[in-house]
């Protein structure tokens, strides 16, 4: 996947659809967080009644939750399929691999992903279970590479699978605040993780 794709598929967005109040849901959220963002600004931004969102969703708190499992699914997605294509390929070229994949889907769904950091920071709202468990899955696809690496020999078997992975996507999803297109090219910045992830000291 290219590192200048700015989308992923996804549902058409025709008139006021669900995809369309999502996709504008999640501008919202990025921007303005949970407790900014109303249903009446969702409604007003996409250009229908108030009324109308509940043919789609049932309350705000139900846009936001699909808001955010939408932003997991689109960068496990990625993932897995970056890991599905290199198989057979040594350990640490799928590390490379799977970090330039979750970054490209984190950037090119970037309302998305942003508002999932957004909306649930800090404990001020509960995250649902679903999100959790969203969040869970996407967690053990690393859990499996991180022993994967260490059954290899690519990282040493006494560290921490779970500190690793905390370390390795806390460091990817850092990057929303200062990567910009064109300041680095996604496959740079992959292969710079890579290399300290592996390195030796």
């Amino acid at each position: 996947m290219s590192a200048a794709t700015d989308t992923l598929p996804r549902e058409a967005a025709v008139g006021g659809s669900r995809r369309l109040i999502l996709d504008t849901a999640a501008r919202l959220l990025r921007a303005g967080g949970y407790h900014q963002t109303t249903l009446r600004d969702i409604a007003e931004a996409v250009g229908i009644r108030k009324a109308s969102l509940y043919h789609h969703f049932a309350s705000k708190e139900e846009i936001v939750e699909a808001v955010v499992n939408d932003g997991v699914r689109f960068v496990h997605e990625t993932v897995v399929a970056a890991l599905a294509a290199t198989e057979t390929a040594p350990p640490p070229q799928r590390l490379e691999a799977a970090i330039i994949a979750h970054l490209t889907a984190l950037h090119g769904q970037r309302d998305y992903t942003t508002a999932s950091f957004r909306v649930f920071t800090f404990g001020a709202t509960p995250v649902p279970e679903s999100v959790r468990a969203a969040r869970r899955a996407y967690e053990d696809v690393w859990r499996g590479l991180i022993t994967e690496l260490q059954a290899a020999g690519a990282l040493p078997r006494e560290r921490s699978p779970d500190l690793m992975r905390y370390m390795i996507l806390g460091a990817m999803n850092g990057s929303i605040d200062w990567f910009r297109p064109g300041r680095f090219a996604i496959a740079e910045v992959a292969q710079e993780f890579s290399a300290l992830i592996l390195a030796r000291w």
